[in-house]
């Protein structure tokens, strides 16, 4: 959900008004829709539109009384009595920015609201507690206020003593220069007694300001009382979480003792969140679940200086010793753009490829007169004009599988069966970071199309994809690398139109094999769907499951992709899963997205917790810190115009010298949707397809004639691939026969058929 907001909110966060594009939750049919919101007063509305704020207000809601929650990095959740606002901003800062006015702006509607009922004279009720607080001291006030009454009433009596005492001296018969004194004696006691009766006034009138302002006092009093409950209970967490922290780097449980020390917990592997806490039985010892079905795996993160006595060495053995994890070894830190030229220390120059293409067109649309025919039907089957596309094939999307074959490089370096696997199910899960903001269809490629990626003096490996079938749509791919592996595969596209979403379904298995070690590893895609295909924004998601299976060392990866929900508080995008080895045992936890990052972390120890509700066994895991073992790369500058392409995909379609001539580089109709020429890219389209049936047809009539003759026909057969049978898997699959890169030194290209 959600997406580009159209613009930074008109105003800063504090101003009396606040503008800017949000996403609010319509129906489930429509979703998210932008709308603009416009934050006065105290007061949220939303328009459809800029313009119709002169007109036309969508709804409103007062800060003043409403409830403000975020759900997650992105979600702001409004509540006001019976009305609900679900919004989304465009990222986490746009989404702080308006979480931030709008408290201020109910902060600034309280006072409002609360000035308003003083003016009135209604008095808000207040606890017991403040009213004691307020109360306390304004009882001693004025009990100070009365002492310094009756001192003054006592001065007062006592200095008009004095003054008639003064009174009666200067009335007896005294020398002169003795009455003087007496009188200069009387001014001095009548002028302090006449100034000492200023500052009682005084108090007198602070403690009638104190009194009137005392309803004031009391809510005020009440909303501090709140905030520091919040920062009392803010500070509380943070210093449980430090705690625990804390422990965990004095130690934890060492397998030889059995004993464990109190850690910090973090899901999916990652240390971010301590939710555990220590028990009553034992203030150093955690217990953490982790339900093995759905692999939110939580992590035990452990000082490794404290468990030198866990095993062999990490890449020589299925567990290792915890200190070698965090040694900076050649396979786990090595650079993600490591190269040939670095592996083999030759410093050849990379040839220099295309950083762009032209931008996009704007071209509008109708999608629903064009789809609403095509619902139940194969989508391959489905005659679509270019402007859903992108200008590559299907081929050149499958090699976007090897944007991230450093991962394979460097798996060639692990000794560790287990350690391999982790580098396997990486690579597994970055074909699918390419797919996060591609929506646009490939291009379906024609019957013996082909494509070649020559990287072997650049990167240390060749890629051959060739169009073995057109019915059902069938890929045959073959890579080659220098460096010690080889990837084969054979992919059927499965595809259905649902009405609101497209579900695309990859069968076939992906063949992975390490040269040296001669292990072999299988795997299947999942399933990718594509939503909101008439109504709202369109996006996609990757669900299910993906079992990597080494077939000699018979270890096993399981990773699970969970699929988008609206109400899950999960990571969105999140993959999570376990490593083990033939006998079962668990080694290492994988962990992270499929469009942003894999990590892996070792497990030291595993132990079953307690069952959950639906009765199946929990599973409790202790390892060191994760590795990250693959980070996307960021997408090119002015992606967004050039179909979200990676670097490697705008160098796909780059004209090269000496390919094939059924290259799908050569494919007329994909140049022409490139340079942007859209209305005579579908012109062309349509000319290769009809040409691409005329052809089908003529070879449904030869054989019809030598069925008619009783001879056998074998149909098309694919020109660098042949079909065998799998002897791991059992399965028909075309596996490369060879001739393709001999063919092409020699520029001998007459088997290649005339397909453009």
């Amino acid at each position: 959900g959600g997406g580009p907001a159209g613009g930074a909110p008109a105003a800063p966060p504090g101003s009396d008004t606040y503008k800017g594009w949000l996403f609010k939750w319509t129906n489930y049919l429509k979703g998210y829709q932008r709308r603009w919101f416009v934050l006065s007063n105290g007061l949220l509305s939303y328009y459809r539109t800029q313009a119709e704020m002169a007109h036309t207000c969508r709804g409103t809601i007062n800060l003043s009384t409403a409830h403000i929650d975020t759900e997650d990095s992105c979600n702001i959740v409004l509540s006001n009595g019976g009305r609900t606002y679900h919004l989304k901003a465009n990222s986490e800062v746009e989404r702080q920015r308006w979480v931030t006015a709008l408290e201020l702006a109910k902060a600034k509607a309280i006072r409002m609201r609360n000035n308003q009922s003083d003016d009135s004279g209604d008095e808000e009720p207040a606890s017991q507690s403040d009213k004691s607080e307020l109360h306390g001291p304004l009882k001693t006030l004025s009990s100070k206020l009365e002492d310094l009454s009756t001192c003054n009433e006592l001065i007062a009596k006592h200095g008009a003593a004095l003054q008639r005492s003064l009174s009666e001296l200067e009335n007896l018969r005294l020398p002169a220069d003795s009455g003087e004194k007496i009188k200069a004696l009387s001014l001095c006691g009548v002028t302090p007694l006449a100034e000492l009766s200023l500052p009682v006034q005084a108090c007198r009138d602070f403690l009638d300001l104190a009194e009137s302002h005392s309803r004031k006092w009391q809510r005020l009093l009440q909303h501090e009382r709140e905030q520091r409950i919040r920062l009392e209970e803010t500070i509380e967490q943070l210093a449980k979480q430090h705690n625990s922290l804390e422990r965990a780097c004095r130690g934890a449980p060492g397998l030889a003792t059995g004993t464990a020390s109190s850690t910090s917990t973090a899901k999916a592997g990652s240390v971010q969140s301590a939710k555990g806490e220590a028990s009553d039985e034992d203030e150093e010892t955690e217990y953490f679940d982790a339900m093995e079905d759905a692999p939110a795996f939580i992590t035990v993160t452990a000082d490794p200086k404290h468990h030198r006595r866990s095993g062999s060495n990490l890449s020589g053995a299925s567990e290792g010793h915890p200190e070698d994890w965090n040694l900076e070894d050649s396979v786990f830190e090595s650079s993600n753009q490591s190269s040939y030229n670095e592996s083999t220390g030759k410093d050849l120059p990379r040839k220099r490829r295309r950083t762009r293409i032209p931008d996009k067109p704007n071209y509008s649309l109708n999608l629903w007169s064009i789809m609403k025919n095509c619902i139940g039907k194969e989508l391959s089957k489905i005659p679509m004009p270019v402007n859903f596309n992108e200008p590559l094939s299907m081929l050149q999307r499958l090699t976007e599988d090897l944007e991230y074959h450093e991962l394979l490089d460097k798996a060639v370096k692990c000794e560790s069966s287990t350690e391999q696997m982790c580098f396997v199910a990486a690579f597994s899960v970055s074909s699918y970071s390419t797919t996060v903001h591609r929506t646009a269809k490939p291009f379906n490629p024609l019957l013996g199309e082909t494509f070649e990626l020559d990287r072997l003096e650049e990167l240390g490996f060749r890629s051959l994809c060739e169009q073995v079938s057109h019915h059902p749509p069938a890929a045959a791919h073959h890579v080659y690398s220098r460096r010690g592996w080889t990837l084969w595969q054979e992919i059927t596209i499965a595809s259905k139109f649902r009405g609101k979403y497209l579900s695309i379904m990859p069968l076939g298995a992906i063949h992975l094999e390490f040269h040296s070690s001669g292990n072999h590893y299988v795997w299947r895609k999942v399933t990718s769907t594509v939503h909101n295909i008439i109504v709202g924004k369109l996006w996609i998601d990757q669900s299910g499951e993906i079992e990597i299976v080494n077939h000699k060392s018979k270890d096993k990866c399981q990773l699970k992709f969970t699929p988008y929900s609206y109400f899950s508080r999960d990571v969105p995008r999140k993959v999570t899963g376990v490593v083990s080895d033939a006998d079962g045992k668990a080694h290492y936890v994988m962990s992270g997205t499929w469009d942003e990052k894999m990590e892996c972390s070792k497990i030291l120890h595993s132990s079953h917790g307690s069952t959950s509700t639906e009765g199946k066994q929990k599973t409790v895991y202790q390892t060191l810190s994760p590795k990250v073992l693959w980070r996307k790369y960021p997408l090119p500058d002015n992606a967004e115009n050039m179909y979200f392409f990676s670097e490697l995909a705008l160098t796909l379609n780059e004209p090269e010298e000496r390919v094939a001539p059924t290259d799908s580089r050569l494919r007329p109709d994909q140049r022409l949707m490139e340079s942007g020429r859209w209305d005579e890219a579908n012109v062309e389209k349509q000319r290769l397809e009809e040409k691409q049936r005329a052809v089908r047809r003529r070879r449904e009539a030869e054989a019809v004639e030598a069925m008619e003759e009783g001879k056998d026909y074998e149909g098309y057969l694919p020109l660098w691939f042949e079909r065998k049978v799998d002897a791991v898997t059992g399965e028909l699959i075309c596996v490369y026969k060879g001739g393709y890169w001999e063919a092409k030194d020699k520029q001998d290209w007459s088997v290649c058929p005339d397909i453009f």
